[in-house]
């Protein structure tokens, strides 16, 4: 079996929670403050980690004391750090704000992640049946070359288009499988994200919109809408969940279906898993830790 193997960015969430966000300008009184690991890469590395598949994380820390929080997790999940480097300054931090519904507002400082690859690019052993999972917390150029190594060994690749920035079409056509959420897909398009409503993104979808074949769009509490190969939508309900905290959610989604297409799950098997690891990581606060295992996963499946 493959691996899934992440390029990507690591963080330190630094998570207050309230009763409210924040206006612009305002202030609120908060409940509780923890430093938790996250990042985009890490996250969904620990993801794919703990739904028993073979995982490899691309991804660097700063010099400072926050670089502990990240590596002490990564050694307790398991995770081989041998694709981890240090660079000079401080581990990528995210500043984040959760309410009593869960929802999450975060201010990203990217830190080491700017410096990832910074001494030539890494080579991360790929063959065909690898999947390379991306995001945007680290410079495309990295991206770019991530993804011209998993073209060479035929593996394929997903890049989840999150936190959105305008990328090269050569890029985007070239990905194996986008993941964006409602708004991403909206910028991507040019379109009122207000207007993003299923109906509406499914219709879009089968009109061909977007820059490459397999686009999936993820929806919160509504679910998610799919274009695969072929040109077919799909449409799969979100899971009726209390919500704790969504924080890590979009990347607990990218981290199962890559985990589930190695595994050799169909693509629309593999989003009804990601789908479903999803609904259990919102139940719980955090980003990292709140990732589920393949038992908790096949478990809720099966009911």
């Amino acid at each position: 079996m493959g691996r899934v193997v992440v390029v990507g960015s690591i963080n330190v969430d630094v998570v207050a929670r309230s009763s409210r966000i924040p206006r612009p300008g305002e202030t609120v009184l908060g409940e509780s403050i923890t430093l938790l690991p996250g990042g985009k890469g890490a996250n969904q590395a620990v993801a794919a980690h703990r739904l028993e598949t073979s995982v490899v994380l691309s991804g660097a820390v700063g010099n400072d004391q926050f670089s502990a929080v990240s590596l002490d997790f990564f050694r307790s999940e398991g995770i081989n750090l041998e694709h981890i480097s240090t660079a000079d300054g401080a581990t990528g931090t995210a500043l984040i704000v959760v309410d009593d519904r869960g929802e999450n507002s975060i201010v990203i400082v990217p830190g080491a992640n700017q410096q990832l690859w910074a001494d030539g690019s890494q080579d991360l052993g790929l063959d065909g049946t690898d999947v390379t999972l991306l995001q945007n917390e680290v410079p495309e150029v990295i991206n770019i070359a991530a993804l011209e190594q998993a073209q060479t060994a035929g593996a394929r690749c997903i890049l989840n288009l999150a936190p959105y920035r305008d990328t090269s079409n050569d890029l985007l056509s070239q990905i194996d499988y986008l993941i964006v959420n409602e708004t991403e897909f909206a910028e991507l398009l040019q379109m009122d994200p207000n207007d993003m409503l299923e109906d509406r993104v499914s219709g879009l979808l089968a009109e061909g919109a977007g820059p490459t074949n397999n686009i999936v769009v993820t929806l919160g509490e509504v679910g998610l809408v799919a274009r695969l190969s072929g040109g077919s939508v799909s449409r799969i309900a979100a899971y009726k969940v209390p919500v704790i905290d969504t924080t890590g959610a979009g990347d607990c989604f990218c981290g199962a279906f890559a985990a589930a297409l190695v595994r050799g799950s169909e693509p629309e098997a593999a989003l009804a898993f990601a789908n479903c690891a999803a609904a259990i990581s919102v139940q719980r606060v955090g980003a990292g830790p709140s990732m589920p295992t393949r038992a908790e996963v096949e478990a809720l499946l099966s009911r």
